[in-house]
């Protein structure tokens, strides 16, 4: 659910222009890409009151876990630290760089704070410690306990100074947790904390689809006896019944004005794809096949859709004007090939592809070229989903017999696996946010 923060944001007066300092933006895509080698000392206390606890290890240790989980930076381990952590200094003039780079590490990251009993105010300074020389800093206020949000606000500075783009530090996951019989909605932050259960229909409920402002969850529930679709607003928790014909409804990916979704209705008999338009209710249907067509995606500019049909003897990925006109088979790669999502760039379709009797993911460029396998789990990998940025991939994977959420870097690499949430046996169909106004 979206929260307010109270505290202000402020550039700091050593605030560095690229202009004056230069452009670093390092290309993570690269394929010579190595991971950032980044030092973060303690903080130091500038007060002389203490919050109630000692944050000086704190803010040093949770950066760290933040950019760690990113797949773009090798922390250097305090062991490794030549500097005096007691007399050690935040500003260019009062640290020894040698210090730093003769441990291997390229940037350096300090930081002070200061509590007045009410109040907390943290100073973040990045520094690249082979140059000897200030990047980026900011200062924050607020109270105590919203400095988790603190460090995730300086975390994609970091980010936004070395490559050039902010991370997805203010964006949710949505999936299916499975519970006995029933299922519901939940959602996840992008670091794995705080999962919100959206949903409490003891029912079967499914396919999580978020607005492109993250205030709507669109999704398919069992609750009155049907698959009727559903949209819930995460701010008011108020949820609308949007389409309720018989047979299934189910919804797929929103426009980017947030007016119209594209459905899956098998009130005619097979699945067949529609354009809802939510403000009149107008239905626009786009496949008329005697073939099963599900799973619809819009590209970045709406102008095509990527779909899976099995009217070529098998499921295989199709796209189709966004009339449904110019219909074309993408993939030819695979026997059952499905659940695509189009990349934020509108270059790649990422899906679920059967792999040695387990699906797996792939990704494939718009035009049907550069082939690529993804994920090799031994629990196989489905229901894949791009963050906003287009930097990593959200799917499922199942190992002893119960599906995990898991997160990878759009390369394939650093697998993480979001954390369990008790009384959940399985997760499954996950869907990444565009960004939200978390702060």
């Amino acid at each position: 659910m979206r929260k307010t923060i109270s505290f202000l944001i402020f550039s700091m007066v050593f605030w560095c222009s690229s202009a004056a300092c230069g452009k670093v933006y390092i290309d993570i895509n690269s394929p010579a890409f190595q991971k950032f080698p980044v030092a973060i000392p303690e903080f130091r206390n500038l007060g002389n009151t203490e919050p109630g606890e000692d944050l000086s290890a704190w803010f040093a240790d949770q950066l760290s876990r933040t950019l760690n989980i990113t797949g773009f930076f090798k922390i250097i381990s305090p062991d490794a630290f030549l500097e005096d952590q007691d007399s050690a200094g935040i500003t260019v003039g009062e640290i020894d760089f040698s210090n730093w780079s003769s441990i291997g590490s390229d940037f350096l990251v300090k930081g002070g704070f200061s509590y007045d009993g009410k109040n907390l105010a943290v100073e973040f300074r990045l520094f690249d410690a082979i140059e000897g020389r200030f990047l980026t800093g900011k200062k924050y206020w607020g109270k105590s306990e919203e400095k988790k949000v603190m460090v995730l606000k300086f975390a994609d500075e970091i980010l936004l100074a070395l490559t050039g783009r902010g991370g997805v530090f203010d964006t949710k996951i949505a999936f299916v947790g499975k519970e006995g019989n029933n299922s519901e909605i939940y959602t996840i932050n992008f670091n794995g904390s705080d999962p919100v259960k959206i949903t409490a229909y003891h029912s079967i409920t499914l396919s999580p689809q978020w607005s492109p402002d993250g205030s709507k969850i669109a999704f398919t529930s069992y609750k009155d006896g049907n698959p009727d679709c559903y949209i819930r607003d995460v701010v008011s928790g108020t949820t609308q019944k949007v389409s309720s014909f018989r047979g299934l409804n189910l919804p797929a990916s929103w426009s980017l004005d947030g007016r119209k979704i594209l459905m899956v209705l098998s009130k005619d008999g097979n699945e067949e794809i529609y354009i809802k338009h939510l403000g009149s209710g107008r239905l626009q249907r786009l496949t008329d096949d005697r073939a099963i067509d599900i799973s619809p995606t819009w590209s970045t500019d709406e102008k095509r859709i990527a779909f899976v049909s099995n009217r070529s003897g098998s499921p295989q990925i199709f796209v189709m004007d966004s009339d449904g006109s110019n219909v074309r088979r993408l993939t030819f790669q695979g026997s059952y090939n499905s659940s695509p999502c189009w990349s934020p760039d509108g270059t790649r379709i990422v899906y679920e592809g059967s792999s040695n009797g387990r699906f797996q993911i792939f990704s494939i460029g718009e035009n049907g070229d550069n082939f690529m396998q993804l994920t090799f789990e031994a629990g196989g990998g489905e229901s894949p989903s791009w963050s906003p940025d287009g930097r990593y991939l959200v799917f499922s994977s199942k190992e002893d017999g119960r599906e995990r959420v898991c997160v990878i870097n759009a390369n394939g690499l650093n697998l993480r696996v979001l954390p369990g949430i008790k009384g959940v046996e399985s997760f499954n169909s996950p869907s990444w946010s565009r960004h939200l106004d978390l702060y």
